[in-house]
Formats: C-alpha cells, structure tokens, sequence
C-alpha cells in the first residue's frame, strides 16, 4: 500500500490552523499573566489637615483702642497687618479717622494699634514737655504712618519716612530701642521719644 500525497490546499489549511492555535496559546498565556499582576493605582494628594496648628502659626497678641467697634486684645497670626486687627475688632466706627491708620503695617505681639477719631489731636501732635501731659494715645511705630510720626519732637519729614522704610523692610517693630537703628536718631533723640512711642 502506498502513501498518497497530501494535497497543497491542505497542508496549507493545516499549517494555518497550527498557527492560529499558536497565536492563541501565546495571547491566552500573555492575557493571563497581565491579569495575574496587581495593577498600581495612585491615591489622589490631599492636603493633610495639620493637627497642631499652634506650632505652626505663631500667634500674637494687639491691643486695639480707639474708634472701633470691639476695643480690646485680639488674636492674630504671625505676619498679620493692622487691617487684620481692625477686622478682628470688629472695623472701624464711622467716627474713626481712617487716614491716620496704615493698614498695611505690620503688628508684633504686645503692640497697640489707635484708631484716633476724626478732628482728635494724635499723641505725637503736642511737642515738648506737653507731649508727656497728653490724654492721648502714643503713636505705634508699627502701625504710624510717615505723617503722623513727622509730628513727632525731632522727628521731621525725612526721618519720618526713614522710620517707615525701615519698618518696611524689617516688619514690626519689637522695641522703641530699635530706633537707634535708623541714622539720624541717637541716644538723645531716643530719651526725648520714650513715653511719646510704642513699637
């Protein structure tokens, strides 16, 4: 008996199908090792809510007097203006004087922030030996602005703007003694200024 030939056609179909079944071997085994490995997913960042925020926001403390409708101590964050302490204190009244305040200073902790009223004479207003007498308020070197401090004994236009550059540049005043460092102000000028200042 002998052997027939296997046709072409055949042979061809055969070799066909063996791959087919191969590609699908090869696909079924990729397809079941990617379904095997654990897929990585990615939380999205929040924010994590701090649970010290005392550590990490100083705080300060302002006295703020004057025409304002909550006078008293307010608290603040570090870094916070005169605008902040006002807010705190519930604005100004209708009455306040709001060209005599910089609500742009900064406030340091300690410090007294006046709202005068309109048409009342500043702390720095009277000079000399009068100064000391005055009922009202000193005037904050931290919260003053350029005009208010020019009225003070010695202070003229050009040191009052001295003093505003100054605090500008290195916040808050701590101390009236930081005055020593602004040129034009020594020792003398600095006794003459003690009880008419506040940092």
């Amino acid at each position: 008996m002998g052997s027939r030939p296997v046709p072409v056609s055949t042979r061809r179909s055969v070799a066909v199908a063996l791959l087919a079944l191969a590609v699908a071997v090869v696909g079924a085994k990729r397809l079941l090792a990617h379904s095997a490995e654990p897929r990585l997913r990615v939380a999205p960042v929040r924010m994590a809510a701090s649970r010290a925020p005392a550590a990490a926001a100083a705080r300060v403390v302002v006295d703020v007097e004057g025409a304002v409708r909550r006078p008293g101590l307010v608290r603040l964050t570090s870094g916070s203006r005169v605008a902040d302490a006002l807010a705190r204190a519930g604005g100004i009244t209708r009455l306040a004087d709001r060209s005599a305040v910089n609500l742009a200073a900064p406030v340091s902790d300690g410090q007294q922030v006046v709202v005068p009223r309109r048409g009342a004479v500043s702390g720095g207003a009277a000079r000399g030996a009068d100064a000391a007498a005055s009922a009202t308020a000193p005037v904050s070197l931290s919260g003053a602005s350029a005009q208010q401090l020019d009225t003070l004994p010695g202070i003229g236009p050009v040191t009052a703007q001295k003093i505003v550059d100054y605090r500008t540049q290195h916040g808050a005043f701590h101390s009236v003694e930081e005055l020593d460092a602004i040129p034009g102000i020594g020792p003398a000028r600095l006794a003459e200024l003690q009880g008419l200042v506040v940092p």
